[in-house]
């Protein structure tokens, strides 16, 4: 087993988490997130503590093991202090405007772009060229922040389009004569 999957999750003041056969649940003050159990994996309760056992020694349920762990800290982290994506939008006329659960996109086509945020997921623009988004689900707020992404990804002769904060871009050089 690796060393993050045999590491237990502390669990903080005023998160509680049920374990029961189908499904392990994590309420704390950013919501409540439910996981199914895996067969491969067992999961104990210590004095505060997760452990993560995997059920036999085949490589599956080692690996079964590390991922269980990590999507349960993730969870634990995501009803305590929540996880957050920025995007920005590169180019001229490109812009965004959050309007309650949907954000609206300027982004050169001939109509504008409206998504709707799914639930749990809180939508702000900060100024018309950043996007942020919040939410207790790392998996969900990623996922939104992908299709955003994906109506106007960047270009690499100008970098247009809508990026990552933390993206880095590489330009290519234009054909010469």
């Amino acid at each position: 087993m690796s060393r993050v999957g045999k590491l237990p999750v502390a669990i903080p003041a005023g998160v509680e988490v049920s374990l029961t056969a189908e499904a392990v649940s994590v309420k704390g003050a950013g919501g409540t997130l439910k996981l199914p159990q895996n067969s491969l994996v067992t999961i104990s309760n210590e004095g505060g503590k997760l452990s993560f056992t995997p059920v036999n020694d085949s490589r599956d349920a080692d690996a079964m093991a590390g991922t269980v762990r990590q999507l349960v800290n993730n969870m634990v982290v995501g009803v305590t202090k929540g996880f957050e994506k920025k995007l920005n939008l590169i180019g001229v006329g490109y812009k965004a405007q959050a309007a309650g659960n949907k954000l609206n996109l300027a982004v050169g086509y001939s109509h504008p772009v409206n998504i709707d945020m799914p639930t749990g997921v809180t939508v702000a623009t900060p100024s018309p060229t950043e996007i942020v988004l919040k939410g207790a689900d790392r998996q969900v707020v990623g996922q939104i922040a992908a299709e955003i992404r994906a109506v106007r990804p960047p270009e690499p002769y100008k970098g247009k389009g809508i990026r990552y904060s933390d993206e880095t871009v590489t330009i290519k050089e234009t054909k010469k004569k």
